[in-house]
């Protein structure tokens, strides 16, 4: 039985960005979950399903066919035979992500999916509910935050390093807004799970998180 790291959190807190430093140097298998949402997501755009319309989505999620492979160590999500890892990566596919998440027909369809590839690899997996939920057994549970202002001024800065128009306010508006989406949902909320460490990522460096989670994975003989 190998070991899986869950890193859970709210938008921007850099989940992605640190968890794929932590796998490359452990090398293990990084997991991203939220695109997997994500591309669920973009489905439903794609059909013209609303947010609000969760009796539409409840069943034509069903038509997503959503698989992950991965390829020289980055991870490729398809849907429905397409890799859609550079069209979903906008701000109405994540509002849309955080919306179709609370049905439970979404989860359902989705959760065997990220088990699935716990069971045979050493993995490492971020997102909203991976150590309360999908894998509430994990060897290693971090709770990977930040201030709002903080998350809103690193996801600005990424948006005009792309050379892409955009407003400050507006994002701190959106990342406040997904923080409450994702913690007041029905179905498994953003928490931090009662086993998580707690680590706030403010005033620190991607250097300096990468090698506080890899001693507490250490602590944990991982």
């Amino acid at each position: 039985m190998g070991y899986s790291i869950a890193i859970d959190g709210p938008a921007g807190a850099g989940k992605s960005t640190i968890a794929k430093k932590v796998a490359a140097k452990k090398g293990c298998c990084y997991v991203d979950t939220g695109a997997i949402y994500r591309a669920m997501a973009y489905f439903l755009l794609e059909n013209g399903v609303k947010g609000e319309e969760t009796d539409r989505i409840a069943k034509k999620c069903q038509e997503a066919n959503i698989r992950v492979a991965y390829e020289a160590g980055e991870q490729q999500v398809f849907l429905n035979g397409e890799n859609v890892n550079s069209k979903i990566r906008t701000e109405e596919v994540g509002q849309m992500a955080s919306k179709s998440a609370a049905v439970p027909q979404v989860r359902s369809w989705l959760i065997d999916l990220q088990r699935d590839l716990a069971v045979t690899q050493d993995v490492i997996m971020d997102g909203r509910d991976i150590g309360t939920c999908v894998l509430p057994q994990a060897t290693v549970k971090i709770y990977l935050t930040a201030s709002a202002n903080v998350r809103a001024k690193r996801r600005y800065d990424e948006y005009r390093a792309k050379g892409m128009d955009c407003d400050y306010e507006e994002i701190l508006n959106t990342v406040k807004k997904r923080d409450m989406q994702d913690m007041t949902r029905a179905i498994a909320p953003l928490k931090q799970a009662d086993d998580a460490v707690l680590l706030d990522t403010s005033d620190l460096s991607i250097e300096e998180v990468v090698d506080r989670i890899l001693e507490i994975c250490a602590e944990k003989g991982c």
